[in-house]
């Protein structure tokens, strides 16, 4: 988990100019390929000896006709740099993703590079991983978003991707209901005036799929900007976490009293987050969203449905006496490593330094709106108010809170995030849990 040292990425040490200017500037056994490519080789015994072989990629994207040309680019950086060397990707359903890779560990063998999540997914399988502090020293300057692919201080993966959990609105939702559509919630009071507005109006306020456990993870990161003291969401990403806080208490109260007071669409617990939670927002079947700013479910997911429509806020001020402000929650989002059991762990480490190139990640910028870790993009001439605000916001951002979890947390707040919902226990019997837990 972050350290108290590493906890501020080091974009928010930036100058706001200069990102202002930059950022805006099958199963396993889906194919033998996948899992045995023939290690690449040199042959020659001299420098720029021949190479041979294949690299195979694991992701959830190279499948994503949006992500096509991203890949298409790092491969052909890749390829023109090892003529000889073949480079394979595999995209695996992300919902058995972790399981599969899971598999692949205890195996000891499978793919060559794999794309992760940063936070909990990313340091529970840091073992598998090559250090690539000292490989990857000339991309430090260009890329940020590090610390989410860190664990000790060891960096695992390299950043292509920043994620973050802005609250997205409906324009029109906020219209039907009689609201000022350039004035989304500020504060707690206008947050529940607001969405007792919308529910009388017919409309959902929030849309919210946790049939996989993993709305809670949103709303805790998302909603915590607004209730916790600067100290002590610094403690928390520091490891020391009070699960017994009012503050803490707060949020989880939010999401049992939010659902039990209608905020959300029918069946949250049996309504998928990717994408069925996503589809209804974009289809305006909800006035909020609490969205991403990685891979999927963000500004230009939206903007595509919504148009002018699509608005975008910061997390409202639910505790005034703690937060007298609020930010972004925002991180590194996906990355690239490098699996010990590689034979070639140079050419792996290139193709990640391919698949983190500028000219590829604004592809994936351009065509997936991914915001990229890259900070020498340009995004300036973006025509979508929603990203120019999220881009803004990046300086004055601190990481999510539930990625500085343990995977054994995170199962656990998923299970009892559900049962809050249907009233199996209290939220003073889940927090006593995730305390015990959270040891």
């Amino acid at each position: 988990m972050p350290t108290a040292s590493d906890q501020t990425p080091r974009w928010f040490r930036q100058p706001r100019r200069s990102w202002v200017l930059a950022a805006l500037a099958p199963l396993l056994a889906v194919t033998a390929g996948a899992c045995g490519a023939a290690a690449p080789e040199a042959s020659g015994g001299s420098q720029g000896a021949a190479e041979s072989g294949k690299l195979v990629v694991w992701d959830w994207h190279s499948g994503d006709a949006k992500t096509k040309a991203y890949y298409d680019k790092a491969k052909t950086d890749f390829e023109g740099k090892h003529p000889g060397v073949e480079v394979e990707f595999v995209a695996q359903p992300y919902d058995q993703y972790y399981t599969l890779l899971g598999t692949a560990i205890q195996a000891g063998k499978g793919p060559d590079l794999a794309m992760f999540n940063g936070g909990a997914q990313l340091r529970e399988r840091a073992a598998s991983l090559i250090p690539l502090d000292e490989k990857t020293k000339d991309l430090s300057e260009r890329l940020t978003g590090w610390d989410a692919f860190k664990d000790k201080g060891t960096t695992y993966a390299v950043p292509i991707t920043l994620q973050g959990f802005p609250f997205y609105y409906n324009k029109s939702v906020y219209k039907k209901a009689g609201l000022d559509p350039e004035k989304p919630p500020a504060s707690l009071a206008e947050l529940k005036a607001d969405c007792a507005a919308i529910k009388k109006a017919g409309t959902a306020c929030f849309n919210l799929g946790n049939k996989e456990g993993l709305g809670i993870e949103f709303f805790l990161s998302g909603f915590a900007p607004g209730v916790f003291s600067p100290q002590q969401y610094d403690a928390w990403l520091a490891g020391k976490r009070d699960w017994s806080s009012p503050e803490v208490k707060q949020i989880f109260q939010l999401w049992k009293s939010s659902n039990d007071e209608g905020w959300y669409n029918q069946g949250v617990n049996s309504t998928a987050m990717f994408m069925d939670q996503f589809t209804m927002f974009s289809g305006g079947k909800g006035g909020n969203v609490i969205g991403l700013i990685s891979d999927t479910a963000h500004w230009k997911d939206f903007d595509e449905f919504l148009g002018p429509d699509l608005g975008v806020y910061q997390p409202p001020v639910l505790n005034p006496a703690n937060a007298t402000k609020t930010y972004l929650p925002a991180e590194g989002g996906i990355g690239y490593g490098v699996m010990k059991w590689t034979k070639n762990q140079e050419l792996a480490v290139d193709l990640v330094k391919s698949l983190a190139s500028t000219d590829a990640l604004k592809l994936f910028y351009g065509n997936a709106g991914a915001i990229a870790a890259d900070t020498t993009i340009d995004t300036s001439d973006a025509t979508v108010p929603a990203v120019k605000s999220i881009v803004s916001w990046l300086p004055d951002s601190k990481p999510l809170l539930h990625t500085a979890l343990s995977a054994k947390t995170l199962d656990l707040i998923h299970r009892l995030s559900q049962q809050l919902i249907n009233g199996d226990v209290t939220v003073d019997q889940a927090l006593t849990q995730l305390a015990a837990s959270d040891k």
